[in-house]
């Protein structure tokens, strides 16, 4: 007779930030350069765009910074088709953000599914782009902000709240609760303090390229640090 789902044993997970831990920089803003080249919007706000990203890789994430990449993406898609959206996630995955991608952490990911753990990605970044990149690294799922259409149109609205800070925990708890995941046998990677409530969540923190503050909390609880610019700037010199 088959074990009930109930009494199961629960398996492990890996649950891995995006934006300077999966990849160099934002996401969002890859995003809008693909749109950008495809004259979604103007050379002035690609300009902006670019003046987030310089700031995000090289002085780490802030709440303000994150909204107004936020607010500028979903203005720049408000009024496109659904479909629209789906066909240019493709095209952003293999033009831009597959050349950003941090190798080291995407080993980390691959290794943990060799391991038969599940690993997913939990980003702000709309839900379409996590999940394109969980499916082309061969990964368990994505998890990202869910953005709004009605009839097939982009409103420029969320449904709900960007996936950002306590509301990663809550959507991993929630993952956890449907999945059968054993929070405490489970992985955590981010480079951001915003992201604490996600790596306290599990038993296996881990910090890559983290942000001065989150490198504090890091070494005080003992947590593992991970920081692959280093080793990228050892490497140019």
């Amino acid at each position: 007779m088959p074990t009930p789902p109930e009494k199961q044993p629960k398996i492990a997970a890996a649950f891995f930030d995006v934006d300077n831990t999966l990849i160099r920089g934002s996401s969002s803003f890859l995003f809008g350069k693909a749109a950008f080249e495809r004259k979604f919007f103007s050379r002035k706000d690609f300009w902006n765009f670019a003046w987030h990203q310089f700031r995000f890789i090289w002085r780490g994430e802030s709440a303000k910074t994150l909204t107004s990449i936020k607010d500028r993406a979903l203005g720049l898609i408000e009024g496109h088709k659904a479909e629209e959206l789906a066909a240019l996630t493709e095209t952003v995955y293999d033009d831009y953000i597959c050349p950003k991608l941090w190798p080291e952490t995407v080993r980390l990911a691959k290794e943990h599914i060799a391991a038969g753990r599940e690993v997913w990605l939990v980003t702000a970044t709309p839900q379409e782009i996590a999940e394109v990149m969980a499916k082309r690294l061969g990964l368990t799922g994505g998890l990202g902000t869910i953005v709004e259409r009605k009839d097939g149109i982009l409103t420029g609205q969320l449904e709900g709240d960007a996936l950002h800070g306590k509301a990663k925990r809550k959507a991993v708890k929630q993952l956890a609760k449907d999945r059968r995941i054993s929070l405490k046998r489970s992985f955590a990677y981010s480079d951001s303090h915003n992201d604490l409530p996600m790596l306290t969540a599990v038993g296996n923190p881990v910090c890559v390229n983290p942000d001065a503050i989150l490198r504090i909390r890091a070494k005080a609880a003992d947590w593992q640090i991970l920081d692959f610019k280093k080793r990228e700037l050892r490497a140019n010199k």
